[in-house]
């Protein structure tokens, strides 16, 4: 059986692609395709993550970019400026903002994330950053209050009753609290909608990343808290590198303070 058929008999939905990268990885192919189709998951494998265009390191157990999360940054990039304060929670290998920044240069970049490896993933990727280790806005000095122009919040919105139904290699190697938003997927998400407007500057804009089934309970919570949102559909092609590849549709909830909302540069 060739690696391809390897591969495809794992349950490797792009197959093809896969083997080419792994033959061109360094180390041992066979001892790469065998942890491959053991379960492990792409990324942890060749070392890396593609996003954007861009390999991220990765650290095992730390949550890697999706695909369909190149709609957040490219709304996120629209809205930014150079020098603006920019925010990543639950920031896992930091390359949503390592994205944005490629996009937009010259940002002040904070990151937070409460997994130590992610912590310490992340500041490998992101040099010059400042990332913290905590959670949400806990992990963030005080004297940041205010200040946040941009914040990227990619937090777990997956229910805990579909934990069970996702692919084997992401219950299997992705820490669990990484994914699981609680009953509705959208704990994690109220919870940084009750704190993010102390957070934000008077621009300041929220961009985060939910199924369509969760944008209008998202969209009425905020509205609670004294916010305005609007939820953006797009869709993203295919990146060429590791990760959800195809085409896929992004649902992005924007979330700013109570004036005029618009996603373009102001």
């Amino acid at each position: 059986m060739d690696l391809v058929d390897r591969l495809r008999a794992a349950g490797c939905v792009f197959a093809e692609r896969e083997a080419e990268l792994l033959r061109a990885s360094p180390g041992d192919l066979e001892e790469l395709v065998a942890r491959r189709v053991a379960g492990e998951r792409l990324e942890d494998v060749l070392g890396w993550a593609g996003f954007c265009g861009r390999r991220y390191a990765v650290t095992a157990g730390v949550f890697v970019p999706r695909h369909r999360s190149e709609a957040l940054v490219d709304l996120a990039a629209a809205h930014a400026r150079p020098g603006d304060v920019a925010l990543d929670l639950c920031c896992g290998t930091g390359a949503l903002i390592g994205a944005l920044t490629g996009r937009v240069p010259g940002l002040a970049v904070h990151a937070t994330d409460l997994n130590p490896a992610a912590v310490a993933c992340a500041r490998r990727n992101l040099p010059g950053a400042h990332v913290h280790e905590g959670d949400l806005f806990a992990a963030l000095p005080p004297q940041l209050r205010g200040r946040f122009d941009v914040v990227i919040a990619n937090v777990p919105y997956v229910p805990s009753a579909q934990i069970a139904h996702l692919p084997a290699e992401m219950r299997e190697h992705e820490d669990r609290s990484t994914l699981d938003g609680g009953a509705d997927g959208l704990d994690v998400l109220r919870r940084v909608l009750a704190e993010v407007g102390a957070w934000l500057s008077p621009r300041g804009r929220v961009f985060v990343e939910l199924d369509e089934d969760q944008t209008g309970p998202a969209v009425e919570f905020a509205t609670r808290c004294g916010l305005r949102a609007q939820v953006e559909t797009t869709t993203v092609g295919d990146p060429g590198d590791p990760g959800d590849w195809g085409t896929e549709t992004g649902h992005v909830l924007v979330v700013g303070p109570q004036v005029a909302m618009s996603t373009n540069r102001e």
